[in-house]
């Protein structure tokens, strides 16, 4: 029987066919899982998901609008789930945002307080935000999981990613807390760091190219992350196989992350 089959949730994040979230719904999807997609607000966004989903094989999908900044929304979008859906299995958590005018080599230490507190709101909070609001339905059926998605930049200084790394230090954090709060109620909470993939979000960061350059000289593997690699590890935590597994940032980055010192070979 595949492994998810049974299963249903949430998949914050599909902004094409692309972002990491459209490789973690065809994971769960072919595994047997039923996902319903959040989508940003407005009939051009409603579309690009739409087209992504639709290109994974979901017929008829259910996407709701929802800007995770807004509680009002969060509280529209879970409460239109759980009329729909019997079960609140997994969330997946795949959306991050910060101003690119801040996300430049060397433009950190002027990043202006309103671009560094919306960093961390949208790429961060609204992961607690999600757990508050899904915890009484993941609860209902005995347990649940939830995941965030990060990346190395979050504990080392990466060149351009700026607030973005300060933010999804804070993600990882907030898993880690989440973790403990919901772990009497069977809600297991952890982050995946992938390796830089070249998506809409990351062409926000100007030095994603360099990144993607360097990535296959220095990694153990010598190649870039794929996607699918990314959707196949959230599988596996959303999973029963993950059933002891919580508070936990995995790295998905063919390990470069493993290396110290950036020799060229």
């Amino acid at each position: 029987m595949s492994i998810m089959q049974g299963k249903a949730g949430l998949i914050f994040g599909v902004a094409n066919d692309r972002s990491y979230a459209t490789h973690i719904a065809e994971s769960i999807h072919r595994e047997g899982g039923v996902c319903a997609f959040q989508h940003l607000p407005g009939e051009k966004n409603e579309r690009r998901t739409a087209k992504a989903v639709e290109k994974l094989g979901i017929t008829d999908p259910w996407l709701f609008p929802c800007d995770a900044g807004s509680d009002d929304d969060l509280d529209k979008l879970f409460d239109a789930y759980a009329k729909r859906f019997k079960r609140l299995d997994f969330v997946v958590h795949s959306i991050a945002f910060a101003d690119r005018e801040w996300l430049q080599p060397g433009k950190f230490a002027d990043t202006p307080r309103a671009a560094y507190l919306s960093a961390v709101d949208i790429s961060a909070y609204t992961l607690a935000a999600m757990a508050q609001r899904a915890k009484p339905l993941m609860a209902d059926n005995g347990g649940g999981a939830l995941i965030g998605m990060s990346y190395y930049g979050s504990e080392k200084v990466v060149p351009g990613y700026n607030v973005m790394g300060v933010a999804k230090a804070a993600l990882e954090a907030t898993a880690r807390y989440l973790a403990a709060d919901l772990g009497p109620h069977n809600i297991r909470v952890n982050t995946i760091s992938g390796g830089p993939l070249r998506t809409l979000a990351s062409s926000a960061v100007g030095g994603i190219d360099k990144m993607l350059d360097q990535t296959p000289k220095h990694a153990p593997l010598k190649r870039n992350v794929e996607g699918r690699e990314v959707g196949d590890t959230a599988l596996f935590l959303l999973s029963d196989l993950a059933s002891g597994i919580t508070g936990q940032n995995i790295y998905v980055d063919c390990g470069v992350s493993t290396i110290g010192v950036a020799v060229e070979s």
